[in-house]
């Protein structure tokens, strides 16, 4: 089997506690054919005695992890990204089954699946990063996994689609790789809408963030492709340089409003007048 596909895929622990748990996620990605980890703010040391004794015989993958200081410095160069969530987060997207979501990562260049803190998961602020969800099928009686546990069952899926579907996952990412837009992308895009609608006034400061968060799953919704995202880059440059003219210049509309109001009004004979 062809792991190339595999390879492509970033696993990101966001702001992970213990080196436990890091080295045994290296660990599970040798496993299962997964090269790329990266560590969001890790709150431990990643390269400690206990990471590496769990790593094992995967410490090329555990030293070389990326350790990054943000979700979208994570994401970089990616065009899909998953992340993971034990619980609803109030947001309006549905999480679905791994097994039904994952194999979507294969379809770009570069992807990324992305994995929350040991004892609260993601955040709102961090899930907004995120194309779509995922959510692991478990006992109501305890449906929270431990970090390695659910990066294991996630990789696990991957491997197994990768192993069943590879014609497939080829043909996909062939024929869609070279349209999608990079997440780094979009998210310059989101920081100029966020500050051309603050200054437009349709945003306001305590309230844009909920906003944003609405906009961003509207777009990751329609997954525009890198000449569609060029295309609202534009429009949004073209709107910055309209409002920022200084010279009382008007536009074409205004310029033609402005001299139908300087025309004058001639009287209407009075035999035109309907009584």
């Amino acid at each position: 089997m062809d792991e190339t596909a595999l390879t492509r895929i970033k696993i990101v622990l966001v702001r992970p506690l213990g080196g436990l748990n890091v080295g045994s996620v290296a660990r599970v990605m040798k496993n299962m054919g997964l090269t790329q980890l990266v560590l969001v703010e890790p709150q431990c040391d990643c390269l400690g005695e206990e990471a590496r004794k769990m790593a094992l015989h995967a410490l090329d993958v555990l030293e070389g992890a990326r350790i990054v200081e943000s979700i979208p410095e994570a994401l970089i160069g990616c065009q899909r990204s998953i992340a993971t969530s034990a619980r609803s987060r109030h947001l309006s997207v549905i999480p679905e089954n791994p097994r039904k979501a994952l194999p979507w990562l294969f379809g770009a260049d570069s992807s990324a699946l992305i994995f929350g803190p040991e004892d609260k998961g993601l955040s709102n602020e961090d899930l907004k990063y995120a194309q779509r969800f995922v959510q692991i099928p478990s006992s109501p009686a305890y449906p929270s996994l431990n970090l390695a546990q659910a990066v294991a069952v996630c990789c696990y899926e991957l491997y197994q689609n990768c192993l069943e579907n590879q014609e497939v996952v080829e043909l996909e990412k062939k024929a869609e790789s070279d349209t999608a837009a990079s997440l780094d992308a979009l998210e310059r895009y989101y920081q100029k809408l966020e500050t051309l609608l603050l200054k437009i006034g349709y945003l306001y400061p305590h309230t844009a963030e909920s906003r944003m968060v609405k906009f961003r799953l509207l777009f990751n919704r329609a997954q525009p492709s890198a000449n569609e995202v060029a295309m609202l880059q534009g429009i949004i440059s073209q709107m910055e340089w309209a409002l920022g003219r200084g010279d009382g210049e008007m536009g074409g509309w205004e310029k033609f409003n402005s001299k139908l109001a300087l025309v004058p009004l001639s009287p209407v004979p009075s035999s035109l007048i309907l009584v």
